[in-house]
C-alpha cells in the first residue's frame, strides 16, 4: 500500500490539501504529524483511519523517520523551517528500494524581494514571473535573501545531492482564500484580515496608493495542485516534472489591492457595516498596527504566471474570483466580529445589525 506522510494536517492548507488527498485516493495509507492530542483529535473524528504521531517542526528524528517510511511526503506546515525540511530529505534519502516524492508547499511571497528590499509599499511592479519559461528567474536568480528562499534552496538541491532516489516539486501559492475543508483552520489571512480591520476601523484603506497587484487563489483549486502531483507520483512521476524543474505556481488571476480595498467598502457601507463609504491611504507602520506584517500582506507586489500545472497537469481553477466572493467574506468576517447575526437569528427576527464600527 502507498504510503503518504503530510505535515501542517490541521493548517488552512495542509488541511484542505488532506481532504481532496484522502477523497481522491481513500486507498492511500496517511500518516499525519500533529503537534498535540488536541489537534490529533480533530484529525481522528475526520479521518479515523489516518494514523497520528506527534511531534512539532523541530522534532527531526521524527521527521526523518516517517519520511523514511513514505512513498510521498507532503510538506504543509511551514514554509520557512530549515530544519524540518532537511529531516524530509534525510528521511528520503534513506529509503532503500523505490525512490521517494517530496511535495513543499513554499509561496509566492518570494516574488516580493524587489519591493522589500526598496522598501515600496502601495505601487505598481510591472514583473511577472512564470515557471515554465524563465522558471529560472525564480530557482536561481532570486536572492537568498527572500522570503521562503531558504527552504526552496534545500529542496532545490535534494534531487541533485540524490539522483535517482529524491524527485521534489514546490508548490507556491499567491493570496489564497475561500473555505478551508480540513480539520482545524478553515480561513486564510490576506483577504480576511484586511475585511476584518476596514469593519473594525469604520473606512476603508488601502496601503499607499494602492496600485501593488498580486494573484490569487481559492484554497480548493489549490489543493487540486497537490492531488494532481500526488497522482504523478503514484505513477512513478507521471507527466509532472520535478527536481529543478518542479515548481508550480498556483493562480487564478490578479488582484489589484486598491480595487479590493475599494470593494470591501463599498459591501460593508452598503450592508450599513460601516458609517463611511470613503477608502483612505495608510502607511506601512499603520498597517503593521492593524494586522503583523500588513504592510506586505497588503502593500507589496507578487505576480506570477501557473503555465506548469496547467499545461502538464491539466489543472485549471475553478471557483470564483475572490473580488466575486467578497460580499460573502464580508458577512463572515461581520459575523465573527458579532456585527450581524446567523441565518437562524435573522430567520427569528432578531436585529441584525450592532455597534458599527468607527474609525480609528
Amino acid at each position: 500500500m502507498t504510503k503518504l506522510f503530510i505535515t501542517g494536517a490541521t493548517g488552512y492548507i495542509g488541511g484542505d490539501a488532506l481532504y481532496a488527498i484522502a477523497s481522491a485516493y481513500p486507498n492511500l495509507s496517511i500518516t499525519a504529524m500533529v503537534r498535540n492530542s488536541d489537534k490529533g483529535a480533530k484529525v481522528a473524528s475526520q479521518y479515523p483511519k489516518i494514523r497520528l504521531v506527534y511531534g512539532n517542526l523541530d522534532s527531526t528524528e521524527l521527521i526523518t523517520t516517517e519520511a523514511s517510511k513514505a512513498d510521498i511526503v507532503l510538506h504543509c506546515a511551514h514554509a520557512d523551517h530549515e530544519g524540518s525540511a532537511n529531516a524530509i530529505v534525510a528521511g528520503i534519502a534513506q529509503k532503500e528500494g523505490k525512490p521517494g516524492y517530496f511535495i513543499h508547499t513554499s509561496g509566492t511571497g518570494i516574488l516580493s524581494y524587489a519591493d522589500y528590499e526598496i522598501k515600496s509599499y502601495g505601487n505598481y511592479n510591472e514583473k511577472i514571473y512564470d515557471d515554465w519559461d524563465n522558471i529560472e528567474d525564480v530557482t536561481k536568480r532570486i536572492p537568498v535573501t527572500a522570503i521562503h528562499k531558504n527552504v526552496d534552496d534545500i529542496v532545490l538541491a535534494a534531487g541533485t545531492q540524490h539522483p535517482g532516489k529524491i524527485f521534489t516539486a514546490i508548490v507556491a501559492p499567491p493570496c489564497i482564500w475561500g473555505p478551508g475543508r480540513g480539520p482545524d483552520n478553515q480561513k486564510s489571512i490576506q483577504i480576511y484580515t484586511m475585511t476584518r480591520a476596514i469593519l473594525k476601523r469604520g473606512i476603508g484603506f488601502h496601503v499607499g496608493e494602492g496600485k501593488n497587484v498580486w494573484t490569487e487563489v481559492h484554497v480548493q483549486d489549490l489543493s487540486n495542485v497537490f492531488v494532481a502531483l500526488v497522482n504523478a507520483a503514484l505513477e512513478d512521476g507521471g507527466k509532472a516534472t520535478w527536481n529543478d524543474e518542479g515548481y508550480y505556481f498556483a493562480e487564478n488571476g490578479d488582484i489589484l489591492w486598491g480595487e479590493v480595498a475599494t470593494t470591501i467598502t463599498k459591501i460593508a457601507y452598503e450592508k450599513k457595516l460601516i458609517n463611511s463609504p470613503n477608502v483612505d491611504n495608510v502607511s506601512p507602520e499603520k498597517a503593521d498596527e492593524m494586522q503583523k506584517s500588513g504592510s506586505y500582506l497588503w502593500g507589496m507586489n507578487s505576480r506570477c504566471r501557473a503555465i506548469r500545472a496547467r499545461k502538464l497537469l491539466t489543472w485549471e481553477p475553478k471557483q470564483k474570483s475572490v473580488l466575486q466572493s467578497l460580499p460573502e467574506i464580508v458577512d463572515g468576517e461581520a459575523r465573527g466580529l458579532g456585527r450581524t447575526k446567523g441565518h437562524a437569528a435573522q430567520a427569528s427576527g432578531e436585529h441584525g445589525i450592532s455597534d458599527v464600527g468607527v474609525r480609528s
